[in-house]
């Protein structure tokens, strides 16, 4: 007889509990997240000892204070477009967080805060290192959770990954309680997500919005597009290029676009508002028509929001409803991707001419450039070819870097934005700095998230000394965690920007805004001029007790090898460089003024 084949089915594996600590971390892998900034406390422990389990499947980065990780996790996402994650404990621990929540909600950037809280029972209670997350961070947030229910952990996690990268990016909390953390439940890792009113899915641009803003192009003799960070979360810059070579028309940045159009182009303006080029606040001014593309009319970009490109048509392009006539009245509104709108726009002007011939606003826009170039508002304060002026140190950065893989990161004051005037970007997301917020020690630990998820590009951090104090202790994390980045610190010894401020308006009275040593207190404050005579601190041998390689410059001769060895060097390198304290970003459009109120001088 044939032999007959017996089919043997496995049982099925059973079900298998898992705390709230794995459900939590296992949603995250489920995600594709692959790095964590975590900074381990009394109400994270069973997070933490949950993550020594998934140690093959994300890896886990201990920044040296919260604020730390969370401008880390900032640096992944902004150079990635992916969600950053930090977490941290209850209390201090995550209070030390709101800074960088509050930053991300004002520049887009998709992150995800996870707080241990204390247990359930005791909230309410003012319990050892309790404070109440959600109430703190709730106007701050693009939503926010406190967990109560360990078998809601799963779906919450993937409702909140969700909501952070779609439509306007934005960080999203999760408060967890001790004791969900260490509560068991069979998870449902494919829960269906509940989000009431809240919808991911973008309105393609109507052909009737599309052909009024085609038409109001073909009409106009001066335009210019006005493009923001929409460019970048979008991944549209590929179509803005497109459409302005095939319009002509210049295009001007915010300083959180500026890597959205490469700055050589022809077309560029480079970056407008307070400290933007002349020429681009000249021709936003005297425009007829203005496409504002992905912007939301920041107060440092309009001044006087009245005199804003008063005689354009405005066409406003956002993904969010609320900025649409927020700041600026728009002629022509279109709610949705601007990637779209780009594309659909590219496509009515693909095989006809633009309209109106704007030949001539050409040749005013390159009279403008020749009359005030960026490098004649140099104000005097390295007038001696010995001293090494900043805008100086950013262009010899910039030849030095611009033929390779590089990502700039900065802190907040005037390194920033002679940064955002004289580096010139060319690609998405290699500029990563904080806008909205303006906060200061940003630079660093951005730049130690950006090498983490970027580990094949050189990413340098140009701060400034004030600012770069803010996160010093980054450095310990870079060392140990094996982050090789660069510093171009450019030292004045000063709050620069509060005292180009207090040099402008207060006359020049010094209040609390020299960072070196007061030898003489009786004259300090009164103008007289005191500035880094000492260099102070040796920020050579803090590096070097970080275990980085340091040096410090403060010869013009010596500044492109300086560059060079920092550039080459093996792991990461602080590069001191004493610039002029009385150096001032110019041109500078004081706020709430206008054009005709530059500071040239």
């Amino acid at each position: 007889m044939p032999k007959t084949s017996r089919i043997t089915t496995e049982p099925p594996t059973p079900p298998v509990q898992m705390s709230g600590a794995d459900i939590l971390i296992q949603s995250l892998v489920n995600a594709g997240v692959d790095t964590i900034f975590a900074y381990p406390g009394g109400f994270s422990i069973p997070l933490h000892q949950s993550m020594t389990r998934f140690r093959d499947k994300i890896r886990v980065i201990l920044p040296r204070q919260e604020q730390g990780g969370g401008f880390a996790a900032q640096g992944y996402a902004r150079s990635t477009g992916k969600i950053g994650v930090c977490m941290t404990t209850s209390g201090p621990g995550a209070t030390n967080l709101v800074t960088t929540i509050a930053d991300a909600k004002l520049d887009s950037v998709p992150m995800l805060a996870i707080t241990g809280q204390v247990g359930i029972p005791a909230i309410g209670s003012d319990a050892f290192q309790e404070t109440p997350m959600i109430e703190i961070c709730r106007g701050i947030t693009k939503h926010h959770y406190l967990v109560t229910d360990v078998e809601s952990v799963a779906r919450v996690v993937r409702e909140a990954i969700h909501v952070a990268t779609t439509g306007r990016p934005g960080p999203v909390l999760i408060d967890i309680p001790r004791n969900i953390q260490v509560a068991q439940c069979i998870p449902n890792f494919n829960a269906e997500m509940d989000l009431p009113g809240y919808s991911a899915e973008m309105p393609e641009p109507s052909s009737d919005a599309l052909e009024e803003i085609a038409d109001a192009i073909r009409k106009a003799k001066c335009p210019v597009l006005y493009v923001g960070g929409g460019i970048i979360s979008s991944e549209s810059a590929a179509e803005l290029r497109k459409f302005a070579e095939l319009t002509q028309i210049p295009v001007t940045t915010t300083m959180m676009a500026l890597s959205a159009f490469p700055r050589t182009h022809p077309l560029a303006l480079g970056m407008l508002g307070m400290h933007g080029t002349a020429y681009a606040n000249h021709a936003v001014h005297d425009c007829d028509l203005l496409l504002a593309f992905g912007v939301r009319f920041d107060d440092r970009v309009t001044g006087k929001v009245s005199e804003f490109a008063k005689h354009a048509t405005i066409v406003h392009v956002d993904i969010d409803q609320s900025e649409i006539n927020k700041v600026k009245q728009a002629n022509i509104a279109v709610v949705g991707d601007v990637k779209a709108v780009l594309q659909g726009l590219t496509k009515k002007f693909a095989n006809s001419p633009s309209g109106t011939s704007i030949e001539q606003w050409h040749k005013k826009i390159e009279q403008w450039k020749n009359d005030m170039p960026m490098d004649s508002f140099n104000t005097g304060g390295g007038m001696d070819s010995h001293n090494i002026t900043p805008q100086y140190a950013i262009t010899e950065l910039w030849k030095a870097t611009k033929d390779r893989a590089t990502i700039i990161t900065t802190g907040v004051g005037q390194h920033q934005m002679w940064t955002a005037q004289f580096y010139q970007f060319d690609t998405p997301r290699t500029w990563l700095s904080s806008a909205g917020l303006g906060t200061m020690g940003f630079g660093l630990p951005s730049a130690m998230g950006a090498k983490v998820a970027n580990p094949d590009k050189l990413v340098i951090d140009v701060d400034g000394d004030g600012s770069f104090q803010m996160n010093i202790q980054e450095m310990a994390t870079c060392h140990c965690e094996k982050i090789p980045i660069k510093v171009l610190m450019l030292n004045n010894q000063h709050l620069g920007m509060v005292m180009q401020w207090e040099d402008r308006f207060f006359q020049s009275n010094r209040a609390q805004t020299y960072l070196g040593p007061i030898d003489h207190p009786e004259t300090y404050g009164k103008g007289t001029g005191i500035g880094p005579e000492t260099r102070y601190p040796d920020y050579v041998a803090i590096a070097t007790g970080y275990g980085w390689g340091a040096l410090h410059v403060s010869e013009k001769s010596e500044l492109p090898g300086a560059i060079k060895q920092m550039i080459d060097a093996p792991g990461s390198f602080l590069l001191d460089v004493t610039v002029p304290y009385q150096e001032h970003v110019l041109p500078m459009i004081p706020a709430g003024a206008t054009l005709q109120d530059m500071i040239r001088r």
